[in-house]
């Protein structure tokens, strides 16, 4: 047996579970509030305070590190790599600690997870950071040559669900094409290619949909506009395309459910504005059926919005007739990490060495 801890660290929440090979036994989480973070004026200080956090909860529940054959951290902003799981090396934690590619809290992960396990000659580990990057080169090109498209989504529930579907219809990911549509605070539609992402939206930078806390994509001139205003910074802007935008620019909250209530009781902004992600969405998925010329084995719906049972039936009807749908709600991101790092630990895949 495989003792398999994971570390999941989010914006505003630590979540960790002990996972005895593919089987979870314990879990926990902890919300982080306003007033609680507001101390650490960088996401690095917030180290030491989110392990010690998870350090005092596996002592609660009379876990000993040194029982453990692995700790899996959630992967953060590196540079692009491939999809699978990471050995936590010296490199990854010098560029994580730099935020090569951006600074967020997921960057803790992979740190946190090599500090428990490195006292005990444990290996550390990540998996699907949201860096991977399987792009076509076609895909990648814009109409400017200073700009090209980058791989930034929901790698790990996108991954994971499309294996999951897979093993559920007893084919192998590798054979598929598929189209995954990760409906959580930020919206992405990957076009998953007999197991390659070719092409999918930048959901971190608010590229695609607008989401519950995204912007989505923009007329550009507007946008320039917007910029040139002298109404944001530059960090300003970057915050409000990426965690100001979507439904919190309109009602104040990144909460689709709460949204969907007010539209339910008759509020015309909330029909309109929650139409519109919806609308945007299909439209989204409908584009990628180009990428395989319309020949989709599936298209799978995942992430925390995709409990709406409204929101899932007004996307089918939308792009049903693409192929058939299927409904994987919320994004269990504890169990995929540990289905990475057990993939390793039996010997069924290679761990990878980032450079």
């Amino acid at each position: 047996m495989k003792y398999i801890l994971v570390v999941n660290t989010g914006s505003t929440s630590t979540k960790m579970a002990v996972f005895c090979d593919l089987q979870q036994v314990f879990k926990a989480g902890v919300s982080h509030g306003t007033a609680e973070l507001a101390p650490f004026s960088d996401i690095l200080e917030q180290k030491q305070f989110r392990k010690d956090l998870i350090v005092r909860l596996l002592a609660e529940h009379h876990f000993e590190l040194k029982r453990f054959d692995a700790v899996v951290g959630r992967g953060g902003l590196l540079k692009p790599v491939q999809s699978g799981a990471y050995t936590v090396n010296e490199a990854m934690l010098r560029d994580l600690s730099l935020g090569v590619s951006g600074r967020h809290a997921s960057n803790l992960g992979g740190l946190i997870a090599y500090e428990l396990a490195a006292d005990y000659g444990i290996p550390a580990y990540i998996a699907n950071p949201v860096v991977v990057d399987e792009l076509d080169e076609v895909a990648r090109i814009t109409g400017l040559p200073e700009i090209r498209r980058k791989s930034i989504f929901h790698a790990l529930n996108q991954k994971a669900v499309a294996k999951r579907f897979a093993a559920d219809t007893g084919r192998l990911y590798e054979e598929l094409d598929l189209i995954v549509a990760h409906l959580g605070g930020g919206i992405s539609v990957g076009a998953h290619k007999k197991g390659r992402v070719v092409d999918v939206n930048n959901a971190l930078d608010g590229d695609g949909p607008l989401a519950p806390e995204r912007a989505g994509s923009l007329p550009n001139a507007q946008l320039i506009d917007l910029c040139f205003s002298g109404r944001y910074t530059r960090e300003e802007m970057k915050k409000l395309l990426s965690s100001g935008g979507g439904l919190v620019a309109y009602f104040g909250t990144n909460s689709a459910r709460a949204v969907a209530e007010r539209a339910a009781v008759g509020d015309v902004r909330a029909q309109l504005v929650y139409a519109a992600m919806i609308y945007q969405t299909g439209k989204e998925i409908g584009a990628l059926a180009a990428v395989f010329g319309g020949r989709v084995d599936a298209i799978l719906l995942t992430g925390g919005i995709a409990y709406d049972r409204e929101l899932i039936d007004r996307i089918s009807a939308m792009v049903g007739y693409i192929a058939p749908i299927h409904v994987y709600p919320g994004e269990d991101e504890l169990t995929a990490l540990a289905e990475n790092a057990y993939a390793v630990l039996s010997g069924c895949e290679e761990a990878k060495q980032y450079q």
